[in-house]
């Protein structure tokens, strides 16, 4: 099969397409044909950080730097393993690598059932496979944050990088949440946020969110690139300032909660650009720049 190999940490050009054996499923295992993954700057950081330090942080929370790069995908399972109970062969699925030595950059997955790390579920009848693979990382972020800041009806929300990944999805679930929703975003994804469900958007390379006078009850930092100090004049007594740079865990009853939002049509992902399997370098080099808007899709298997 055709996957993505990556054995040293880098540039984008570290990432390798070659022909591997197809895995095999074990006991409790599946095997996936994977259509659809995605490139989100978590996959740039994982590239780049030095493989003897993912071995290092691996040893303490149970995983090894991946073989086959990928995190988030969706496909239909072919095969099972013995003991596998939750789905069958022609099951559509999607969900995560995260803790795998093998990820989603490969014609062919094989993944636990069920393991302490990752998630994974069917994908409900309406969303696509591109679609779904879109959900785990970005929308579990968005809604855990979301939570752990208290966010409510009523309530203002600010969104730093509201037109990323995590971003997207925070404006639409801080509005399914009946909170009024501010977005900063640049000039060309304005009418992007607004579409969301944001009551206003700002500029970032015109207006200064902190010098405009208006509070919020919730600072969200989807991009990793303001500070509590930074969102300190913006926010209201009483205040929460959230981020990206806190860490967040895969929940299946999380995602099962955007799922159901998602084939409802009260979610919807944002898709930016399409890439092949043979064209991944090139995706990690457009979602470097920082320049994507939403989520970048690796198309796996035509039309999906």
């Amino acid at each position: 099969m055709k996957a993505v190999l990556q054995t040293q940490s880098g540039p984008p050009e570290v990432l390798t397409f070659a022909e591997v054996d197809r895995p095999v499923p074990r006991e409790r295992e599946l095997l996936i044909r994977v259509h659809a993954a995605t490139v989100a700057m978590g996959d740039v950081m994982l590239r780049k950080l030095p493989r003897i330090l993912l071995h290092v942080v691996g040893a303490f929370v149970g995983f090894k730097p991946k073989i086959i790069a990928g995190v988030e995908f969706a496909g239909e399972v072919i095969a099972v393993g013995d003991g596998v109970t939750r789905f069958c062969v022609g099951d559509r699925v999607f969900g995560t690598t995260t803790g795998l030595r093998t990820g989603a950059y490969a014609e062919y997955l094989c993944i636990p059932e069920q393991w302490k790390l990752g998630v994974v579920m069917k994908i409900p009848a309406p969303l696509s496979y591109e679609n779904a693979a879109t959900l785990p990382v970005g929308g579990m972020t968005a809604l855990q944050l979301l939570r752990r800041a208290g966010v409510k009806a009523g309530q203002r929300v600010l969104v730093y990088g509201a037109s990323g990944s995590v971003g997207t999805y925070a404006v639409q679930l801080a509005v399914q949440m009946g909170a009024t929703v501010t977005g900063v975003c640049s000039a060309a994804n304005l009418e992007l946020v607004r579409s969301l469900g944001a009551a206003s958007a700002i500029d970032y390379t015109r207006e200064d969110f902190a010098g405009m006078g208006a509070k919020y009850d919730v600072v969200f930092d989807a991009a990793g690139k303001i500070s509590r100090s930074r969102a300190k004049p913006v926010l209201a007594p009483g205040a929460r300032y959230v981020s990206v740079k806190s860490p967040t865990k895969e929940v299946l009853e999380e995602l099962e909660q955007l799922a159901v939002l998602a084939a409802k049509g009260l979610i919807k992902p944002v898709v930016d650009r399409r890439y092949t399997l043979d064209q991944v370098v090139e995706a990690h080099r457009y979602v470097e720049s920082r320049r994507k808007r939403g989520n970048v899709i690796i198309r796996i298997v035509e039309g999906v």
